[in-house]
């Protein structure tokens, strides 16, 4: 292991898979995204890309205070038509 380090003191990271909504603004023309049932975990950008990267910074400062205590759980989306 190396410095002192037993195998039981290294920490694995946990890996993570959200599912975000994305949305475009139509007066800023922004995008925004949120991630269904976790509180604060949204965000904007001007750019696909920049919302993805912003939506993981706020997403990992959620993780800092532990497991995110989801309130619900994305299952999809629906196509409704109407005549």
């Amino acid at each position: 292991m190396g410095s002192g380090e037993s195998c039981c003191s290294v920490r694995m990271k946990q890996m993570y898979n959200f599912t975000a909504v994305v949305e475009k603004c139509v007066e800023t023309g922004l995008y925004v995204g949120f991630v269904p049932g976790f509180p604060g975990a949204h965000s904007q950008g001007e750019t696909l890309d920049e919302l993805n990267e912003n939506l993981r910074e706020v997403i990992e400062m959620l993780l800092e205070d532990g497991d995110p205590k989801l309130e619900a759980e994305f299952v999809g989306t629906q196509s409704i038509d109407l005549n």
